[in-house]
């Protein structure tokens, strides 16, 4: 018989990049006496890992949960970025509900749009929560108009459109009910959550059913399922029936080893859970994303909605560079490879597939950020490998015809430089399908655009922009290839000779580009050491030094003065880098090479390319 958990609460927080969800969280779990008052706590403690808190990004959903009057809320913080959507797909499954967020001044952004479809789709309930009131140029009436039509757009039930909306300032850790209430604490939000979102029911009696939604992995107990309890109960040392409804071989007998609850942000350690409780199990080597644990008597998999392909892929290959080995700890193959594919086990959304050469793996993501994350996590562990630039994945329809994907770019920019921004998509074979004037000075532009036309392209738009543009992208389509794009205006400054950099050097080479290098520096032939002013590539020596005689000695050398070199960042360079050019990561350096590093032969492969170009 069906019962109904009144004492638990399922709430998933969504919202676009940046708008406040994981410090919301954090007034949440103070106020809930997850902290003691005196207690000093990092902002943002839900990002724990290294490359969030810098970067202030939300990467992996995360669990937590909070008490409220003899109620348990589980709270999931899911990520805002479009590269890492395969993360909220899924959490979605396990909630009663969602918590909306939308920033008072920028309104719903493409990813709002994305991650509230799918919470629709679910047929989840919604509570609207206008964050940031208190920020200057805050618009929170306009905005709650832009979130009534988001949800008409995106074809919201009657019950789903009479969502409660609420006015907040996550950051001073306030919630009210109308603009105009005393602003205290976050009570109004817990309020709504009790109200509004649905208690989880499911019967007891029936046998275990616990669809897998997130994978943890710890390296002492190894992987960790964690997913809510739809039926049934789940006690310690119980055998279980691991299933997949997508993969109907899969049939495993296992045990429930350890079983966990979250409180606050600890898993504490428990001996049985029952319906609508979620739930941390570990002891199973194979459980995956999108596995059910049933009842080996009375087995039944539940569904799980199919994760959004990915767009675009790079190739990973062992560096084999002439400084190869000198500072990374992992450097074979068999280390490249055991990494990635372990990659696999917590992020649903990576494809990771062998390709001819037992060197060289095909790495496929949802977008630059979602691979440049994975490489720098990579070469923090210290693994030495070489990427290639990204190139997205195509596909053809019936009649043979190539389709490309198609992302949807909103972009906001001073007035001013809206001009500039429309000729450079433009010339990426964008098309502009709105435009609107914003308050402050601020033009919205909205553009499908291809995605391989966004490679390489946010480095140029924030010189162009001075830094003040924002642009947010979101997988739109695949539509018919739109033709040949244009990426790299400059050519390469390539190294010609091994060895060291000197100023001599460096100082006769800066007079042909910018530089990415200083004095003092190990390169090699083939190495690239700045960008060309001119379109095409040019070698040089810039281990040259001074003849010395009498007149002229190497301390004049002194005199010469250096322009700072140009440091590409992982995000620069990968953005930077052509299609016959690598990327050699290393975890103390980033070296862009040409692929063929011998001059002649790499001048006999741009003669036979241009050849077969040709005809």
């Amino acid at each position: 018989m069906k019962m109904t958990r009144d004492d638990i609460r399922n709430v998933a927080i969504i919202a676009h990049v940046d708008h406040g969800k994981t410090t919301l969280v954090d007034k949440l779990l103070r106020q809930s006496g997850t902290f003691r008052d005196n207690q000093v706590v990092q902002e943002r403690v839900m990002d724990s890992g290294a490359i969030e808190r810098e970067r202030g990004i939300t990467i992996l959903s995360k669990n937590t949960a909070v008490h409220y009057k003899n109620t348990k809320i589980n709270i999931i913080d899911t990520p805002g970025h479009a590269d890492f959507g395969g993360e909220v797909e899924r959490v979605l499954k396990m909630v009663n509900g969602v918590i909306l967020l939308v920033d008072a001044f920028e309104g719903p952004m493409p990813q709002t749009r994305f991650v509230l479809q799918k919470a629709l789709a679910l047929d989840l309930k919604v509570i609207v929560v206008i964050n940031k009131v208190d920020r200057p140029n805050a618009r929170p009436k306009e905005v709650v108009d832009e979130v009534l039509e988001l949800l008409m757009d995106l074809g919201a039930s009657d019950d789903q459109l009479d969502a409660p909306f609420l006015y907040a300032s996550g950051r001073d850790g306030w919630c009210t009910n109308e603009l105009e209430d005393e602003r205290k604490d976050m009570t109004p939000l817990f309020e709504a959550i009790l109200k509004y979102i649905p208690a989880p029911e499911g019967d007891p009696d029936l046998g275990i059913q616990m669809l897998v939604s997130t994978i943890d992995y710890n390296e002492y107990v190894g992987r960790i399922g964690v997913g809510k309890i739809d039926n049934g109960s789940l006690k310690l040392n119980q055998e279980v029936l691991l299933m997949n409804h997508h993969d109907p071989d899969k049939k495993e007998r296992v045990k429930i080893s350890k079983m966990y609850v979250f409180d606050g942000l600890k898993r504490v350690e428990v001996e049985s859970a029952t319906v609508g409780e979620i739930v941390a199990v570990s002891g199973i080597a194979s459980i995956h994303i999108g596995d059910t644990l049933c009842d080996p008597d009375d087995p039944k998999p539940i569904s799980f909605q199919k994760i959004e392909e990915p767009t675009i892929s790079m190739n990973f290959v062992v560096n084999d560079s002439p400084l190869a080995g000198t500072e990374g700890t992992y450097v074979t193959s068999r280390h490249l490879r055991d990494r990635l594919y372990r990659e696999l086990n917590t992020d649903v959304s990576l494809r990771v597939e062998d390709t001819d050469s037992a060197d060289c793996f095909k790495v496929s993501g949802r977008g630059e950020l979602h691979l440049s994350v994975l490489i720098e996590e990579m070469r923090r562990e210290g693994y030495e490998f070489a990427v290639s630039k990204a190139e997205v994945i195509y596909k053809y329809d019936e009649n043979g015809k190539k389709l490309e994907p198609i992302e949807l770019a909103y972009v906001d920019v001073p007035d001013e430089y809206s001009g500039a921004v429309i000729q450079s998509l433009s010339e990426r074979k964008g098309e502009l399908i709105n435009m609107t004037a914003g308050n402050a000075g601020v033009t919205r532009l909205e553009f499908r655009v291809p995605s391989r036309g966004l490679i390489g392209f946010r480095g140029g738009f924030m010189t162009m922009t001075k830094g003040n543009g924002i642009i947010n992208t979101i997988f739109d389509s695949y539509q018919p290839y739109r033709g040949e794009i244009q990426f790299r205006k400059t050519g390469s400054l390539i190294a010609f000779e091994p060895g060291e950099s000197v100023t001599y050097g460096l100082f006769a080479a800066q007079q042909r580009g910018t530089l990415f290098i200083g004095p003092g520096e190990k390169v090699y032939a083939g190495m690239i050491v700045g960008s060309s002013a001119k379109p095409e590539d040019i070698e040089l020596n810039v281990c040259k030094t001074k003849h010395l005689t009498n007149t002229r000695t190497s301390s004049s050398d002194e005199a010469l003065t250096l322009t700072p070199p140009l440091r590409l960042s992982l995000e620069q360079a990968l953005e930077y880098i052509d299609e016959d050019e690598l990327l050699e990561v290393t975890p103390k350096s980033l070296r862009i090479r040409k692929k063929i590093l011998d001059s002649r032969l790499r001048k006999r492969s741009e003669i036979s390319a241009k050849a077969k170009k040709n005809g």
